[in-house]
């Protein structure tokens, strides 16, 4: 066998981690000790919970299993705590750069409500950042099951706070659910702020969820974006515009969009010029982090190292970082394809 460079010291960008789903096992366990909850035996075994969210049911089954482990984040140490281990967890796998997501409307109950929620994910990401030394940020998404009023409240508020943190402005869960367009005032309130606008996409639904992601919200990024591939002229456009899919292989899998790793699009959106940056979406959940994500495109998809390190480079180009962050990736990125492989 071929001997090859590992992936977890290609330096890379991390652009679709969510919150709650980047924690470790092992910690939502001592988590749902220390506020003595019960959790459903899905989330307790050590193994990935089996989930299916091509249907109404699975997809419920699986924000049920988000919401119980979330239920366990109750206190702001318990926040430090999650947003350290994620950049831990990060560098271990050779990101120099995380956007973590979140809707902080679902923490605020527990932490005394939205803003002080917020400042206290702010607070953490920024600790983290400096005592890790990984550059981190945060983007503020939407929940698409909520009114699209609450969304432009987020909106004003992750744009009152971008000096703090915040790069970009998403919209996530069930596609099936809630208009794109309906959350076009929240967009343009976030975009008219300088925020990057990164809704999910194309996961659940096909290549029509994509194109009202580009002409509703003015998408710059998306999440997911993998039925793309369905629709060669979306491709081209996505292509032709620079706009990157935050594809996530493991989790597509698990969730049932792709029966098999290898039939995840990911040769088809490289080869149409669509840019990429791979992210591991919920690895608490889908049992897999942002290294195994490049080791799923070589394993199944034939990507070599010069491919591998073009994804890498992809990723920083599609990051909030700061110009000397990703000249500083880029060459890392460099280095590792001409160092010798292992």
């Amino acid at each position: 066998m071929e001997h090859v460079r590992k992936v977890s010291e290609l330096p890379k960008a991390h652009l679709h981690l969510h919150f709650t789903g980047s924690m470790r096992h092992t910690t939502l366990l001592e988590l749902a000790d220390k506020h003595g909850i019960h959790l459903p035996e899905a989330l307790t075994s050590g193994e990935p919970p089996k989930l299916r969210a091509t249907d109404e049911r699975g997809w419920f089954r699986f924000q049920r299993l988000y919401d119980a482990a979330r239920s366990c984040l109750r206190d702001p140490e318990d926040i430090q705590r999650l947003v350290r281990e994620a950049a831990e967890e990060d560098l271990k796998d050779g990101s120099g750069w995380l956007e973590i997501q979140v809707d902080p409307t679902s923490y605020a109950p527990r932490l005394g409500g939205l803003i002080p929620a917020l400042e206290i994910i702010l607070d953490a990401v920024d600790t983290a950042s400096r005592e890790t030394g990984l550059g981190m940020r945060v983007l503020v998404a939407a929940n698409r099951m909520k009114h699209p009023l609450d969304a432009r409240t987020l909106a004003r508020l992750a744009v009152r706070y971008a000096d703090r943190g915040i790069v970009g402005f998403g919209l996530s869960n069930d596609e099936r659910r809630g208009m794109a367009r309906d959350f076009d005032r929240a967009f343009a309130i976030a975009r008219e702020g300088g925020l990057l606008a990164a809704p999910h996409g194309g996961e659940l639904t096909g290549p029509a969820s994509v194109r009202d992601c580009l002409d509703d919200l003015h998408a710059s990024r998306i999440g997911h974006g993998v039925r793309a591939a369905e629709d060669p002229r979306l491709l081209k456009r996505l292509a032709d515009r620079g706009i990157t899919c935050e594809v996530c292989p493991a989790s597509n899998v698990a969730l049932g969009v792709y029966e098999k790793p290898e039939d995840v699009p990911l040769r088809t959106l490289f080869e149409a010029g669509v840019p990429m940056a791979l992210g591991a979406d919920d690895p608490l959940l889908f049992g897999s982090r942002l290294a195994a994500q490049y080791d799923i495109a070589r394993r199944h998809h034939g990507f070599m190292d010069a491919e591998l390190a073009e994804l890498a480079r992809q990723s920083v180009r599609a990051s909030a970082a700061p110009p000397d962050i990703r000249e500083k990736l880029l060459s890392g990125i460099d280095d590792w394809l001409t160092a010798p492989a292992a």
